[in-house]
């Protein structure tokens, strides 16, 4: 009995050490320090990310956050994406900080409409913001009635929450219907924002204990100091969408991806170039998608492609090539015109893309176009109209030598042995041959 107690001893305070453990691991994962997520909004506002935004505010209430903070570097963006944000910001469980910073950036145009959403709004010194002015998918000036009701839409929408917000919505309405721009000074003056802080840890100190009203009414105090900030991350996914979305090198993917298919297609089994053309259309086709297209462009796109292959089969002296140039250039400054430069197609980004694609479509054709001119060289095709010997006598039957070689042949006429024959007819291993004069 003695041993069996000194054997169960030792195993009895094993587990009683294991279960200490577990619990004291449980303890401190509960305990864990207080967090404040930060988003970095450096990109221009668009699905991509709107979407990134949005998990990051996901990600803050999934941990439990004190705050999140959105930091603001944007010269503006699509409207439907910054109405997403804003939905997300006012509906956020997390107390939302929005910060325009560092030095030196902006909350420009849609921009503007994220920073007064924000529970609390800070600029760094030296930003500025504003700007806010409706403007058309093609950057021009809106008819006036249009434009009445499209400013009227946006100050209400505005209104809807800055007064909530207890921010002036006489200021922010300035941004809007004069594109007026307010430096961070102006802006805190105006009662567009809480504070100027020129870092994150300032914004701490500045707001820690400050009580806020959320959107939905509650009241609730900032319990920002000790805790730790925690940078949400732009995936590897959204980076390269985000890149994608850029018109200039959706463009740019998009010609890739029709000269790539094309060659494909007039040389069969090179594979890759089918393959990258495949994977660029794709992407182009996912960012046209999601930005604002001019349909228009996109026709002319597709004429001057048209005027390219004319140009390779008809001779114009190079008429359709100049024409199929200039509905080139045209049609891709129209395919995407943001309401911001951000958003539009550059025209040196035009041509250098236009230009060689010319070429290039120009020379590919007219190559597959000769070539399907071009006499066959090999098989059977390529014996017709050659010359040779007759060996024997030749009627219905005989033999003839072309290129050394012996065949077995016939003749619609007499043909005597020694003379020149010329070959008019294959047929599997026979062929028909006349005299050659």
């Amino acid at each position: 009995m003695g041993y069996n107690h000194a054997v169960q001893s030792p195993r009895l305070s094993y587990l009683v050490f294991l279960a200490a453990f577990v619990v004291l691991t449980a303890l401190t994962a509960g305990a864990q320090s207080p967090t404040i997520v930060q988003i970095d909004l450096d990109d221009i506002v668009h699905p991509v990310s709107s979407q990134y935004v949005r998990e990051g505010l996901d990600h803050a209430r999934e941990i439990g956050a004190r705050a999140a903070i959105i930091r603001i570097n944007t010269p503006g963006g699509l409207m439907e994406s910054m109405r997403e944000i804003v939905e997300a910001i006012l509906n956020s469980p997390v107390p939302v900080i929005t910060w325009v910073g560092p030095s030196g950036s902006r909350a420009a145009s849609a921009g503007f409409f994220l920073l007064v959403a924000g529970d609390i709004a800070a600029m760094s010194p030296g930003t500025n913001t504003g700007a806010a002015h409706p403007v058309s998918i093609t950057g021009a000036r809106i008819d006036e009635v249009m434009e009445k009701k499209v400013v009227s839409d946006a100050t209400a929408y505005l209104r809807s929450y800055v007064t909530k917000r207890g921010r002036n919505p006489e200021a922010a309405e300035l941004a809007v219907v004069d594109s007026k721009s307010f430096t961070d000074a102006e802006a805190l003056r105006d009662r567009l924002i809480d504070a100027v802080a020129a870092d994150v840890p300032a914004i701490i100190e500045t707001f820690d204990g400050r009580t806020v009203t959320r959107f939905d009414g509650r009241v609730e105090t900032l319990n920002l100091q000790g805790a730790v900030v925690e940078r949400f991350d732009v995936s590897l996914r959204q980076r390269l969408l985000s890149r994608v979305l850029n018109p200039n090198v959706a463009l740019v993917l998009a010609l890739l991806g029709i000269v790539g298919i094309y060659v494909e297609i007039s040389a069969p089994g090179l594979i890759l170039p089918g393959v990258i053309g495949a994977i660029s259309l794709v992407l182009s086709l996912f960012s046209f998608n999601l930005l604002p297209l001019n349909w228009t462009g996109a026709a002319l796109i597709l004429v001057a492609i048209t005027l390219f292959v004319l140009e390779a089969t008809i001779t114009s002296h190079g008429i359709l090539a100049l024409g199929g140039l200039v509905a080139m250039v045209w049609g891709a400054l129209m395919l995407v015109e943001g309401p911001i430069p951000q958003l539009r197609i550059q025209l040196s980004t035009t041509l250098a893309v236009s230009i060689p694609l010319a070429l290039i479509s120009v020379f590919l054709v007219r190559l597959a176009y000769l070539s399907q001119g071009r006499k066959s060289v090999t098989g059977g095709q390529g014996m017709i109209g050659e010359t040779g010997v007759a060996i024997t006598d030749i009627h219905s039957d005989g033999k003839v030598q072309v290129h050394g070689e012996y065949w077995n042949a016939s003749s619609q006429a007499p043909v005597t042995a020694g003379s020149r024959v010329r070959v008019t007819r294959v047929q599997g291993l026979r062929i028909e041959v006349e005299a050659d004069m």
